[in-house]
């Protein structure tokens, strides 16, 4: 009987779980043994980084083609719940039909979703570029800003959230306005972030760079203080600032996606599963977590993957490399990714490059700028549908950042 391994999710670390898992079963000549499903409402792999951006041509590559000349198939739906006692999990399929499916070893690459608090408001009034369709909704909804009447709350964007994507976003966020209603409109870009600085998880050493970008795009920033509530017409923080704006976009933080809560065992303030060193969910045998629902150890000094697709693309290839290699009787494969590194997109003014956990600047403005768009273009995408090419960097210690 075969054996199968189904794969959650089609993101960087799904697509590359399901690379990884098929390089193994070749690697083993197993492939009439093993099967390799992937599980998404679609073959895609959306380039959730970019996603502040506002050409969307290219953001959700077709991975379809990648999947079949592999030898890995699809099914389009979306897994609603898990099942790990009995090794199942349940399928709603895009055509409404919902299926039970058995697995030998379930890789869970769900990812993640914006964490949206209980702030008055917020669901309904507020936009965000946390998933292809609502970044799209946003740049809909700033398109048609042209069409209002002149006034300070069509004129204002307030970022909520200053952390990474909350400052490219609000680079961004000048020129934007600019391009939609005019080089000489009177514009107003406002960064808000709860913390005591901005960008608060990225350290003191490149926050002088950070800053200086966001006051040359004409950024305006307000620190110790967050959104209290956001109606249509702008948002009221919770010092009781008002703040009138028609575009208010959240971007506080993500969660694991809630797949992740059905598993078993330790998890942390995330919602990610606390995975072993070779990203086996203990409490769950059988079920592999990877991506923004593991929580992992990157190295041995305490460093901790963070939500991001430097991590998430090793991270998939050790967990589908490990799900297979487990049926085929490969040695198992320990999750490491020591080197770390940060790239910035600050707008106009370039970007920042940083390498080290404690973000030691190394580029910036132009230089950091061209190797953003390396990343950004061609880096994290995915490779073309040729098994050869897909195998040769597939394998689980394949250097993510040399």
């Amino acid at each position: 009987m075969t054996q199968q391994i189904l794969i959650a999710g089609s993101g960087f670390a799904g697509t590359w779980a399901a690379l990884a898992a098929a390089r193994a079963v070749a690697l083993a000549n197993r492939e009439s043994e093993v099967g390799i499903t992937v599980i998404s409402p679609a073959p895609e792999m959306h380039i959730r980084p970019r996603l502040y951006e506002t050409a969307f041509d290219d953001m959700a590559p077709d991975v379809g083609a990648l999947f079949t000349a592999v030898g890995v198939a699809h099914l389009a739906g979306k897994v609603d719940a898990i099942d790990a006692a009995r090794r199942s999990v349940t399928v709603k399929a895009n055509d409404g039909n919902v299926h039970t499916l058995t697995y030998d070893r379930l890789v869970l690459a769900a990812g993640s979703r914006l964490f949206m608090p209980p702030v008055p408001g917020l669901a309904e009034h507020a936009f965000n570029v946390d998933q292809l369709a609502t970044a799209r909704a946003l740049h809909a909804h700033m398109t048609g800003l042209a069409g209002r009447p002149a006034s300070a709350a069509r004129n204002t964007v307030v970022v909520a959230g200053g952390g990474f994507t909350g400052i490219e976003t609000a680079c961004e966020m000048p020129q934007r306005l600019r391009d939609i209603l005019g080089a000489e409109a009177k514009v107003r870009v406002v960064l808000l972030e709860q913390a005591a600085n901005v960008g608060p998880d990225l350290g003191p050493v490149p926050r002088p760079v950070i800053e200086e970008a966001l006051a040359e795009c004409g950024v305006e920033v307000i620190t110790g203080d967050g959104a209290a509530a956001v109606d249509a017409s702008g948002v009221t923080t919770a010092s009781g600032l008002r703040i009138e704006s028609n575009t208010v976009i959240w971007t506080a933080g993500a969660r694991a996606h809630p797949l992740a809560a059905q598993i078993a065992g330790e998890h942390d303030r995330l919602g990610r599963v606390v995975a072993d060193e070779f990203l086996h969910a203990p409490g769950a045998p059988g079920v592999f977590v990877t991506g923004d629902v593991a929580h992992a150890a990157t190295d041995d000094v305490g460093n901790v993957a963070v939500m991001s697709c430097q991590h998430a693309l090793s991270l998939g290839r050790v967990a589908g490399y490990n799900a297979a290699a487990e049926l085929v009787g490969l040695p198992l494969h320990p999750y490491s990714q020591p080197k770390y590194v940060t790239c910035l997109d600050l707008g106009p003014w370039g970007a920042i490059f940083t390498e080290g956990w404690d973000r030691q600047v190394q580029l910036t403005r132009d230089t950091a700028k061209n190797v953003k768009r390396e990343i950004n273009t061609k880096w994290i995408y995915p490779p073309a549908p040729d098994r050869a090419a897909a195998f040769a960097v597939a394998n689980p210690d394949y250097v993510i950042v040399p």
